[in-house]
């Protein structure tokens, strides 16, 4: 009995809520003080093995963060009872490289069990993804918890579709607080990473119901875009998001400006006017780039949930909840 109270009583302290008010830097310094260094050193190690894992681990922010806050709920796997939302429209097919967190969990649970949220890992290991390919470094804000569940619906009807133009995304963004520059800034994170053909196959071949490309491409880099994806391709067939795909720099913006924009809600931020001026000024000065993107990065690690949260000692799943335990308990003492 007294170790079934103990192991009530931590779920209970576990499950509490948190607020982009409870977020500090050095907010593990105590209780793993080699937190940051541990989730850096399994990013390089992914960088090492396949650059691409680290661009795509960058982007779980933006998918984590824009659903319910950031609170791993995009990690969660579908159980009979929760769709999650590894398969929802966005994420399907184009999510990857989740095992990078799983070995980043493996190896802070091993330092520090059950203390470091997943959604934390996210919020760091993007941080690195950024600092080991040649971009920024910055001074994260920790203290998140991680959801108790996820929504594939919530996701699907969220985040936006490689389609979308420049209005849609600021409409987005506006709804989180976030401003043209911050979604310009943002939009950055294509600086590194690789997209698929399925994404831009009607730019290549019926924009807007044209039955025509799109009139935005560079015609050079169009016919390399139908070299790289032809009517008959296998649609998963990836090209790099700008032509520098392992450095991040701001050489995307310079593609933008040249019409060479792998995906449409790329290009739509050079030919939208309200977004143009801060492509044209980011294709210029990567020093204020980089510090809008930090800027950006900081105010979307803010988005919170105020639903209840946890340290999941697995990412992929949510920690038995009591009323299971309960159940468990009684079947097996009748």
């Amino acid at each position: 009995m007294f170790f079934f109270l103990i192991f009530v009583i931590n779920i209970l302290i576990l499950t509490t809520s948190s607020s982009s008010s409870d977020l500090r830097p050095g907010f593990y310094s105590n209780t793993c003080p080699n937190a940051e260094i541990i989730v850096r050193d399994v990013m390089k190690k992914a960088l090492i093995r396949e650059p691409r894992s680290v661009a795509s681990i960058m982007r779980f922010q933006f998918h984590d963060c824009f659903v319910n806050g950031c609170d791993a709920s995009m990690l969660l796997d579908d159980t009979p009872s929760m769709l999650g939302e590894k398969l929802a429209l966005s994420n399907i097919n184009s999510l990857r490289s989740f095992e990078v967190v799983d070995e980043v969990k493996e190896a802070l649970e091993k330092a520090c069990p059950g203390v470091v949220s997943c959604a934390d890992i996210i919020i760091m290991a993007s941080r690195d993804a950024v600092a080991l390919t040649g971009g920024p470094d910055w001074e994260v804000r920790l203290g998140r918890l991680d959801s108790l569940t996820a929504s594939q619906d919530n996701s699907s009807n969220i985040m936006p579709s490689p389609r979308s133009n420049a209005t849609t995304l600021i409409n987005l963004f506006q709804k989180y607080n976030l401003s043209v520059k911050d979604l310009v800034a943002l939009s950055g994170s294509h600086s590194i990473g690789k997209g698929r053909c399925f994404s831009i196959m009607f730019r290549l071949y019926n924009q807007s119901g044209s039955g025509k490309p799109d009139p935005a491409i560079d015609p050079a880099f169009r016919n390399e875009l139908n070299k790289l994806c032809p009517l008959d391709v296998d649609q998963n067939v990836t090209g790099n998001l700008d032509s520098t795909p392992v450095i991040f720099d701001n050489q995307y913006f310079k593609d933008l400006v040249a019409g060479r924009g792998f995906l449409n809600s790329d290009q739509t931020l050079y030919t939208f006017p309200q977004t143009r001026e801060f492509v044209s000024f980011y294709s210029r000065d990567q020093t204020e780039f980089f510090k809008a993107f930090v800027e950006g990065m900081l105010k979307m690690g803010d988005l919170q949930s105020d639903q209840p949260g946890e340290v999941r000692r697995n990412c992929r799943v949510a920690n038995p909840r009591p009323a299971h335990f309960f159940s468990e308990h009684k079947m097996q003492n009748p």
